[in-house]
C-alpha cells in the first residue's frame, strides 16, 4: 500500500477503466483497485533507479554448424501415419 494520503491512481480512473473493460466495480473494490494500480506503479518508479549501463552483452554463435546427414526415406517417415494417400500424409478435410 502507498504511504501517500491521496492515492497515486485516481478511484474515478480506475472506474473509466472497468467501464472500458465492461467491468462492474463496487466503491470497494474501485478503492482496492486503485490502491494496488498505485503500487504497482510504485514498483515500476523503483526500475528507474536502476543504474544503466553502457556495456552490450557479448553475444556468441552457440549454434552448432550444419551437417549434411542421411534422412528418412518416404516409406519410413510415412511408417506411423494413421493414413496416407499417394505417398503423402493424409489429414481430415478443411472446411
Amino acid at each position: 500500500m502507498s504511504d501517500d494520503s491521496e492515492p497515486a491512481v485516481d478511484p474515478e480512473a480506475v472506474s473509466h477503466v472497468a467501464g472500458l473493460a465492461r467491468v462492474d466495480l463496487d466503491g470497494d473494490e474501485r478503492e482496492r483497485f486503485a490502491e494496488q494500480f498505485a503500487d504497482i506503479l510504485a514498483a515500476f518508479e523503483a526500475l528507474d533507479e536502476v543504474p544503466e549501463t553502457d556495456q552490450e552483452a557479448q553475444l556468441a554463435n552457440v549454434m552448432r554448424p550444419d551437417e549434411v546427414r542421411e534422412g528418412l526415406s518416404q516409406a519410413a517417415a510415412l511408417r506411423n501415419a494413421p493414413e496416407t494417400e499417394d505417398g503423402f500424409f493424409k489429414g481430415p478435410p478443411v472446411s
